[in-house]
């Protein structure tokens, strides 16, 4: 059974028979705002890239996005960069993999970000959502939907974070400008 999160909603990532979870696939997805145009409506193609920032503590030891597919350790890894979005019917249009338990020790945060590397605002984006998924056996737990547009260009959108030998996630929402992982780095540290 799926929860539709709210903003700061946290959920426990464990199994219904209340084992825990080894594997998850964060999902995003999005679509183009169709506009209206001298010729009737159309859409511009959107390019927003899914990024996950491996945290100990308040510093970040590595991150995984288009132009760095895999964490270090390999326990994160990203399928590969869409340039214009489009399923928005819940498939993913991007997704980033995280095997919880080969994550090292002393990662205890990964932070989920999206941003739009062309610089659209949120506002030319519709149907926008991620998703976390069981991935040992494709059953979507968790899906947090973005809401309206606005004057942005990226999002900080939810967070997994050790609690005691388990994991929990937790949807952020957060709007912010950038183009990248980089440039979000100063408005991820207050959600850490």
């Amino acid at each position: 059974m799926t929860v539709n999160m709210t903003k700061g909603q946290a959920i426990s990532l464990e199994k219904s028979d209340g084992g825990s979870l080894s594997a998850v696939r964060m999902g995003l997805g999005w679509q183009a705002a169709k506009r209206r145009g001298l010729f009737g409506s159309r859409t511009r193609e959107i390019d927003l890239d899914a990024s996950a920032v491996l945290f100990a503590g308040r510093e970040p030891q590595d991150v995984v996005f288009f132009q760095h597919l895999t964490s270090n350790d390999g326990s994160v890894r990203h399928t590969g960069d869409n340039l214009v979005g489009g399923v928005g019917q819940g498939g993913d249009d991007e997704a980033i993999l995280v095997d919880l338990a080969r994550v090292p020790v002393h990662i205890d945060q990964i932070v989920f970000t999206v941003n739009s590397f062309t610089g659209q605002t949120f506002q030319e984006v519709q149907n926008a959502f991620c998703r976390i998924v069981d991935e040992s056996n494709g059953q979507e737990m968790a899906r947090y939907t973005l809401d309206g547009g606005g004057q942005y260009t990226a999002q900080i959108m939810a967070k997994v974070h050790r609690v005691g030998s388990g994991w929990k996630m937790t949807a952020l929402g957060n709007p912010a400008n950038g183009r990248t992982f980089q440039d979000l780095l100063p408005a991820i540290i207050p959600h850490l």
